[in-house]
């Protein structure tokens, strides 16, 4: 017997049907002898239906307000589901984040998990009933409704699987598991079967959507054993296909073989910016980046060209595009004290990165990733590394065509079949 935590996204609770197949598969968990309680997201689109009218009320929205308002697509999901699985012989109940509760810090809209208070939650799973538990939400010190942000419900189920001690999360999602790249872009994709934490949480943070990159550093940081599943798979069967997320030691020990490329990512909502005529003196760069920061404005690749004879340099970046004209304007209010020429912005790149925890024993993953591009004809703009990520910025036209080429040249391609 395990002790399972299950979270289900908007796409698997939208209408009644798919939370009768939702209720079904955690029956057949139930059923396996498990300790089970699930996570639900809202049905899909009713999220953002629920902000919509937040933004109707009032364009500056008190958060605490927006919190109580947003909160209740999942509240309406978790009731719906338990009703399900008691309409099918299952023990169930919803727990809200008020409930249990699960405490949250910092502020409204964006709140942090400090932690869950389990004690009848865990006796709940032990005498056999299933918990159903709305994500994205909590509650703050002062009692009121908190909500942890956009994709919060991921890291809600990573939560409460570390507060649980669960064996294991399985997050239903509408893909069946982590590939080596998109496969609407390369059709021979491969899916993977173990991918490390840090694989997953590089590649969430350049352009991978099948995880929340919040959830993929809580589970590294607490341990937990992940496992991305399709939601649409026959809930029946007794092999998961899906991909799990795991310590690198899990995956040593497993003695699969390992890859030196795991995954190709490519990221259209970066933006670059081009400083030109900064003065070249020590100050001048921190004068740029610093009311960025201050602003809360991530800044992702950096490169300070040579400087100029006459004493000035230009300086390049990218910004996530949402923060594109407030990154410009912050920077055109500070354009006297900086004392550039003019900003420069270009909205049509995209980064296309390699992830891979071989390249910390592997030279010339660089090397290969470049003379695959150059031979293509593709330009590179800026480079970025990490220890187990390299990236590129390419013009967005050329998106597809360097996923493939990369695709290939790593030799990530499937058989044909």
């Amino acid at each position: 017997m395990a002790r399972i935590v299950m979270k289900f996204g908007g796409t698997s609770m939208a209408g009644m049907e798919r939370i009768r197949g939702v209720a079904a598969r955690v029956k057949h968990v139930v059923e396996q002898g498990n300790e089970v309680a699930v996570v639900v997201s809202a049905m899909a689109g009713e999220t953002n239906r629920l902000v919509g009218f937040c933004e109707d009320a009032s364009p500056l929205y008190d958060p605490a307000e927006y919190d109580v308002v947003v909160a209740a697509g999942e509240q309406v999901t978790s009731g719906l589901l338990a009703m399900t699985l008691k309409a099918m012989g299952v023990d169930a109940r919803s727990w809200l984040g008020w409930q249990m509760p699960i405490r949250t810090i910092e502020q409204h809209a964006k709140a942090r998990i400090e932690r869950i208070d389990t004690g009848p939650l865990i006796a709940a799973m032990a005498a056999g009933q299933v918990a159903v538990i709305p994500g994205f939400q909590g509650m703050m010190e002062d009692g009121r409704v908190s909500t942890l942000g956009r994709g919060g419900s991921d890291t809600s189920a990573v939560a409460v699987a570390a507060a649980v001690h669960a064996d294991r999360c399985d997050i239903y999602t509408d893909v069946d598991g982590v590939y080596t790249t998109d496969p609407r872009i390369v059709a021979r994709a491969r899916k993977l079967g173990m991918v490390t934490y840090e694989e997953m949480l590089e590649l969430a943070s350049v352009g991978s959507k099948v995880l929340q990159t919040r959830s993929v550093a809580l589970a590294m940081k607490e341990n937990v054993r992940v496992q991305v599943l399709s939601s649409f798979d026959d809930p029946t069967q007794q092999d998961l296909p899906g991909t799990l997320i795991v310590s690198e030691q899990e995956i040593e020990d497993s003695n699969m073989e390992r890859q030196l490329i795991t995954g190709i990512a490519a990221d259209t909502y970066e933006e670059k910016v081009i400083v030109t005529r900064v003065p070249d003196r020590p100050g001048a760069v921190a004068s740029i980046f610093g009311p960025l920061a201050a602003a809360a404005i991530n800044v992702d690749m950096i490169i300070q060209n040579v400087g100029r004879e006459k004493g000035e340099t230009d300086v390049t970046f990218t910004v996530p595009g949402a923060d594109l004209a407030r990154s410009m304007d912050i920077l055109e209010s500070e354009k006297e004290h900086i004392g550039f020429n003019r900003i420069i912005a270009d909205d049509k790149v995209a980064k296309i990165s390699v992830v891979g925890v071989g390249m910390k024993s592997h030279a010339g993953v660089a090397a290969v990733m470049f003379k695959a591009l150059a031979d293509r004809g593709i330009n590179i703009q800026a480079v970025a590394t990490s220890e187990i990520k390299v990236s590129v910025l390419i013009d967005a036209d050329e998106t597809e065509l360097a996923v493939r080429v990369l695709h290939t040249a790593y030799g990530l391609d499937a058989e044909a079949a």
